[in-house]
């Protein structure tokens, strides 16, 4: 790894993952555990946490790293920064204030690229970074989470679905399956729009979006053919795939619930999002993402199908409790919703990477 490296890219993804730490802990002390809070409000900062700061932090890494600039580092370098202030309880606004700016550091980002490439893949990723800096917004002014928790998930959502629909130029498809991607876009944004003026509405809009993403995914998405395939290109596929069936989940229980500004619907809801679809698509672009950021070599093994399993059977078993009113199953699937999470950042971490090396040798 290169000084250039040392000195940008590797602080920030450890401050992402510091974050992500502070964000899983919170998680579980809302959940239940009497485990200590480090300061007060840490329980109340889960959310914030996991979405804007976290994710805000990892992805604008990504296109940091993707538009090669040094000027595009600021804004991970301030989200980051910002989530860390909020993590460890600094009074004030400093932490919001900064991961906000870090998200309209992003849309700069995205304006830069779309001045060059004005494509329709692009153009869905930069509206995702929009709905990441509307949703940072809204959160600043003292909205109530939930009242605009679905903008943060659109920011993912949007990113994810832009990047596999670049990816899809290299299959080839039906002549109707661009116009109906686009329409369910259109229907999509439309509900996180009228959200904040019909909220009930709005979320019933934007789950149909969401199933309509998922569908779309699971019939036209290039995972269906290289699941076939063996090695990392299957264990990708897999990823991409159950991801997928969680994003219709989401969406199916958006679209038949409407809004739940808490309780079993509304945790199911979203945690089919963040941990079903987005961690199974995290742990699907680690082994490409890592070695691309941070020069990280990274050797695939089949046990790493162990914590994408341990992911979707903890979840199943904590949303399917929950809507069932088993409030044990809510307790301990979080629980190994983090379990998952820590078991493969451990097996794709440089230091596991060396041991695995040396035991090789």
């Amino acid at each position: 790894m290169d000084n250039r490296l040392i000195k940008t890219r590797l602080p920030l993804m450890l401050l992402a993952l510091v974050i992500l730490t502070a964000a899983a802990w919170a998680g579980l002390i809302r959940l239940g555990w009497r485990w200590p809070a480090l300061q007060p409000r840490l329980p109340l900062s889960h959310g914030p946490l996991m979405v804007a700061a976290f994710f805000g932090t990892l992805i604008a890494l990504e296109r940091a790293v993707a538009l090669g600039k040094a000027w595009t580092y600021i804004g991970p370098l301030m989200s980051g920064i910002g989530g860390i202030l909020l993590a460890f309880g600094i009074p004030g606004l400093a932490g919001p204030i900064l991961i906000t700016l870090g998200s309209l550091w992003l849309v700069i980002v995205f304006i830069t690229i779309l001045r060059r490439h004005w494509v329709s893949y692009m153009i869905i990723m930069a509206l995702g970074a929009l709905a990441l800096l509307v949703g940072n917004l809204l959160w600043l002014f003292g909205w109530q989470i939930y009242q605009f928790v679905l903008w943060w998930a659109g920011f993912l959502v949007l990113t994810i679905t832009g990047e596999r629909l670049e990816l899809g130029r290299m299959v080839q498809k039906p002549a109707y399956s661009q116009p109906l991607f686009f329409t369910i876009t259109a229907l999509y944004l439309g509900g996180l729009v009228l959200m904040l003026f019909s909220w009930d509405l709005g979320i019933r809009l934007t789950g149909a979006g969401m199933l309509g993403y998922a569908l779309w995914l699971l019939r036209f998405d290039i995972a269906r053919k290289t699941v076939q395939q063996s090695g990392l290109t299957r264990f990708i596929a897999v990823c991409l795939l159950s991801g997928y069936l969680w994003l219709a989940v989401a969406g199916g229980i958006a679209l038949g619930y409407g809004g739940f500004p808490a309780g079993p619907v509304y945790d199911a809801m979203l945690h089919s999002i963040f941990l079903g679809f987005v961690f199974a698509m995290i742990f699907g672009h680690a082994p490409i993402i890592f070695p691309a950021v941070l020069g990280l070599e990274i050797d695939y093994r089949p046990i790493f199908y162990a914590p994408l399993l341990l992911l979707h059977l903890s979840l199943i078993l904590r949303t399917t409790g929950e809507l069932a009113g088993l409030g044990w199953t809510r307790l301990w699937g979080g629980l190994f919703n983090v379990i998952a999470v820590i078991l493969y950042i451990g097996m794709i971490s440089p230091f596991w990477q060396r041991v695995k090396k040396s035991h090789i040798q």
